[in-house]
């Protein structure tokens, strides 16, 4: 009877066991049924989230190239309580950036300054004009999009009034060097004692408007109201002497990625600053 009892235990033992098991494998079946459903669930959720934000991040990097908007540049314009009609872009850096100086010209371009001066101390703008003037209509596209068409620029070639025009003008863009700085004052004091020694003028002759009239390659071209200078020299490195006796220089860390917050900043301390004119 013993006997029978202990096989009867052993028997119940055995399907016990095989009850856990059973059991076990349901529900690690279930779990990895539902651990799956979850994934896929929260795949469908997450998974364009990410998309999404990876797309954001990657506008946001292009956003930094197109920090304007038309709508933006109209409402920025009106705020300002006065707009430069001519502003000068002096670069006090050893490397050249050309977007970068684009950019700042399309930035004026968009808010309707008529004038745009570049310089730099070693006239490296000045010899590859024709260089600047490309990345200029390049990022007017790049930047202003579908408006840039509203947006033109008329530029000046070196050396003459001639202009090489881009759709209607809207704003005249100049590059200066060192030879029309001082160079030009020394020029023009030549051209002046010369005249007077071949007596084709007097001493009397020479006024400040005639010498004026020598210095000015464009009458067209009103002296800059604004200058921003780009870099940590203290200087305006022979930027057109003559014209700036009532310019407004205001200094920016550097013109490499130049922000258009930046820009604006600065036009914003013009806009707000007194000028006694002499008084």
């Amino acid at each position: 009877m013993a006997l029978v009892y202990e096989l009867v235990w052993r028997v119940l033992h055995v399907l016990l066991q095989l009850q856990r098991a059973a059991v076990s494998w349901f529900q690690a079946r279930a779990w990895k049924r539902t651990w799956l459903l979850w994934r896929r669930a929260a795949a469908a959720v997450l998974l364009p989230l990410a998309l999404g934000f990876a797309n954001q991040k990657k506008l946001g990097t292009a956003a930094g190239k197109r920090p304007i908007r038309r709508c933006r540049v109209l409402t920025d314009g009106k705020a300002l309580e006065k707009l430069p009609l001519h502003v000068g872009l002096l670069v006090a850096e050893e490397e050249a950036q050309y977007t970068d100086i684009a950019n700042v010209v399309v930035w004026c371009m968009a808010l309707g300054i008529s004038y745009v001066s570049v310089y730099d101390n070693e006239g490296v703008f000045r010899r590859n004009s024709s260089r600047l003037t490309e990345e200029i209509i390049k990022q007017q596209k790049e930047l202003l999009g579908s408006e840039s068409c509203k947006y033109s620029a008329e530029f000046l070639n070196n050396g003459t009034d001639a202009q090489e025009k881009v759709s209607w003008c809207q704003t005249v863009v100049k590059v200066w060097s060192p030879d029309d700085g001082k160079l030009g004052i020394v020029r023009a004091a030549q051209q002046l004692c010369k005249a007077v020694e071949q007596k084709e003028s007097t001493s009397k002759d020479i006024t400040v408007s005639v010498l004026d009239s020598l210095l000015r390659e464009s009458k067209n071209i009103p002296d800059p109201e604004l200058v921003l200078k780009f870099g940590p020299v203290e200087s305006t490195l022979g930027f057109l002497p003559w014209h700036i006796r009532l310019t407004e220089f205001i200094s920016l860390p550097s013109h490499k990625d130049v922000s258009y917050d930046d820009f604006l900043c600065a036009l914003r301390r013009y806009s707000t600053c007194e000028q006694r004119l002499g008084k």
